[in-house]
């Protein structure tokens, strides 16, 4: 049992790091953790390994004498509402944008957040201890969990992020949909007809094996096509758990979350519903938004990377917006976690409410060309006590401000340094992205080739 939590649950190979016996014990330590007073809300995506996985996650729950009740498939957000209206613990086994070979389970504290960085070590810790000894005795007769399938979870879902429009509606918008064959496939296109929009729906007949597989928010040129063929006034692509969104303009431009921010930061400022008169990001947001914000007066809110240090933030000072450049984007006057179809849905209503094109817009909004790259090293701590290197990255960074910026930061998880690289062209950004690369090549070493 060596998984560890990551920046959004536990993933991997699905049957071969994430084998069903970890994930049994992952249910045992989860209820040991977070409780069994209240029953579990377990969802998932459209993967092969999911009711493999789920079944397993189940028996680890019941196990402990938790009950637990099936929400079936579900966009992760979905399963975080009922949740919340249950305040009840919850689970979704899904691996978001990843491949259909991998899955994962995100874990959600009672009432819907996702658990903290402290309760997870707890869970690890469980976990260890599930490795290293046989379970102590576990509940008999009736104090054995049991499992029961919600009645109408969808239908729960979908009436929540219907009435976040607090009555507004979509009528006369043509849009398009990209379901990923993921976790979104039945409740996007429910939510948008029910607004009164005319869909066109693709990418929704998920098989188990075709989640995101040329297709949703990480890879929208299907949609774009679509898009363009149909003459829609835009399109939405969701990822395989349905927190994420991209957008697609009337001419097939795509709208990243950064984008997507600037138009509800905007719209939410000019209807005084931006609390605070902040917006919340991370480190990877690009240089446009910043600008665009400070143009029109708002407060950019630098964290790190990760959905859960946006949230975090948005708690504490209680704000309404935040977000992340990838689409994982949350308004918590109506979300406790990022939610892709809610996001399109109050993107659309500023088209429909303005009458303007989703492409002017996001016009409000000049991205700066971004360069990234995944520097595969011999020891990423090499970084660390670097001064030469440091100096480096901070001389480069002074000569590209103000137009321009750059991020290195070494993976958490993986031998990888991440070098983000800002700049007015692609060229001078790819120039600065090459020296950083050498720097970090020099401080950290090569990684040795794969046998």
């Amino acid at each position: 049992m060596t998984l560890r939590f990551g920046t959004d649950g536990i993933r991997g190979l699905a049957n071969r790091e994430l084998t069903p016996e970890l994930v049994t014990a992952l249910g045992r330590a989860a209820a040991r953790v977070l409780g069994a007073s209240v029953p579990f809300v377990v969802g998932r995506d459209t993967r092969r390994s999911g009711p493999l996985l789920q079944a397993a996650l189940v028996a680890g729950l019941c196990a402990e004498g938790a009950n637990v009740d099936l929400a079936g498939v579900l966009p992760t957000p979905g399963v975080a509402h009922l949740a919340k209206a249950r305040n009840a613990p919850a689970a979704v086994i899904s691996a978001s944008h990843n491949p259909f070979e991998d899955n994962g389970v995100k874990l959600f504290a009672p009432g819907g957040r996702k658990v903290t960085e402290e309760l997870e070590r707890h869970i690890e810790g469980e976990l260890r201890a599930l490795a290293t000894s046989v379970p102590g005795a576990g509940p008999t007769g009736g104090a054995v969990g049991v499992d029961r399938p919600l009645k109408d979870p969808l239908d729960e879902y979908v009436h929540h992020v219907v009435g976040a429009l607090e009555g507004r509606r979509l009528d006369g918008i043509t849009i398009v949909l990209d379901c990923g064959n993921g976790a979104a496939f039945r409740s996007a296109p429910r939510i948008f007809r029910e607004l009164g929009a005319d869909i066109e729906v693709i990418n929704a007949q998920p098989d188990g094996t075709n989640i995101n597989r040329r297709c949703g928010s990480t890879d929208p040129a299907e949609l774009q096509a679509a898009v363009r063929a149909s003459g829609a006034r835009a399109g939405l692509a969701f990822d395989g758990d349905g927190d994420r969104v991209v957008a697609v303009d009337e001419r097939g431009a795509v709208m990243d979350g950064d984008q997507l921010m600037a138009v509800c930061a905007l719209d939410l400022k000019e209807r005084g519903r931006l609390r605070g008169n902040a917006v919340v990001a991370t480190v990877m947001s690009n240089l446009g938004l910043r600008r665009c914000l400070a143009a029109h007066e708002i407060e950019f809110v630098e964290v790190p990377v990760g959905d859960r240090q946006v949230l975090d933030e948005l708690e504490r000072r209680n704000l309404a917006l935040g977000g992340e450049q990838s689409g994982h984007i949350i308004f918590t006057d109506a979300a406790m976690t990022g939610d892709g179809v809610l996001t399109g849905a109050f993107v659309l209503d500023v088209v429909h409410g303005t009458g303007h094109s989703l492409s002017l817009l996001g016009g409000v909004m000049q991205r700066f060309p971004q360069i990234l790259r995944n520097v595969a090293v011999g020891d990423r701590s090499g970084l660390e006590k670097d001064s030469v290197f440091w100096d480096e990255a901070h001389a480069i960074d002074q000569e590209l401000a103000p137009d321009g910026r750059v991020l290195v930061r070494p993976s958490g998880t993986e031998p990888v340094v991440r070098v983000m690289v800002e700049a007015p062209s692609v060229e001078r950004a790819e120039l600065v992205a090459d020296r950083l690369v050498d720097a970090v090549e020099r401080a950290c070493g090569v990684a040795a080739p794969a046998l």
